[in-house]
């Protein structure tokens, strides 16, 4: 019996602006009901990576594959007809705007009367509360401006929103960087909710600690190449935090600073 191939698979897939070079040779894949974390620090390649995934790039090099079949997608529409929904660290809402309306952002529902087409805002109140309910997410009331939500809070809506419209893949673009701990504790755990949706989630953070709980995969970038791709079963928080923290480096540098301090 031939092998569910996953839903993304990354092989030496690369990115070059002329003569620079911003990705080169990574490999990974996103597997349904998994989280793929990448990490790395400013820099690394995480958001050409982001970008090439979204369809806002076409890789240069090596092959980006989806349920199996090689691909290379033109626009963002092009990969989210695909299923491939990116919320950006912006999160591309409208502040003053409802959560009802933001949850629908481009994709309106729409009622006749007669030859006229009006918003429904009735079923798109109900269908927005229905679907952030379903991710466990109860909010006071979806007519308040979006933008009096905590950021966590923005962030679960984004999410919710991407499973909504039938993302089969989800990328998240740093979600937790400008959140306190709790904020980004209940991020997490939509994260979580996701993946056991049966969603293929790919988590780009710079921060091993919010990545191990969810992960269960682990890509390492630094400086546009891949240190590694790690099952959770192959790697330890530890070393996860080590090799962020460029521990080679760290253990070179206190070597050097160590005998500079004994011929001083």
């Amino acid at each position: 019996m031939t092998p569910t191939p996953p839903l993304l698979d990354l092989r030496g897939l690369g990115k070059s602006y002329g003569n620079v070079i911003a990705l080169r040779d990574v490999s990974t894949v996103v597997a349904a009901g998994q989280v793929t974390c990448v990490l790395g620090d400013n820099g690394a390649g995480k958001s050409t990576l982001i970008k090439i995934l979204a369809g806002a790039h076409r890789h240069t090099s090596g092959e980006l594959l989806l349920d199996g079949e090689p691909v290379s997608f033109g626009s963002p529409r092009e990969a989210l007809d695909r299923g491939i929904a990116t919320v950006f660290q912006d999160l591309s809402v409208v502040p003053l705007m409802s959560v009802w309306r933001n949850f629908f952002l481009g994709s309106e529902p729409v009622r006749r009367v007669g030859p006229l087409r009006l918003l429904d805002r009735r079923g798109g109140r109900e269908t927005a509360r229905t679907a952030l309910a379903e991710m466990g997410i109860d909010l006071r009331d979806v007519e308040q401006p979006v933008g009096t939500l905590s950021g966590g809070e923005r962030q679960c809506v984004a999410i919710a929103r991407a499973v909504h419209f039938g993302a089969r893949v989800l990328i998240l673009d740093e979600p937790t960087a400008a959140l306190g701990v709790k904020q980004a504790g209940v991020v997490l755990r939509y994260v979580a909710q996701a993946r056991d949706r049966g969603l293929g989630v790919v988590l780009i953070t710079h921060n091993p600690h919010h990545a191990y709980p969810v992960g269960d995969r682990f890509l390492l970038l630094k400086r546009g190449r891949a240190l590694g791709s790690f099952e959770k079963s192959q790697i330890t928080l530890e070393e996860l935090t080590r090799q962020m923290a460029g521990g080679a480096e760290l253990e070179a540098l206190e070597h050097e600073l160590r005998a500079a301090d004994t011929t001083s």
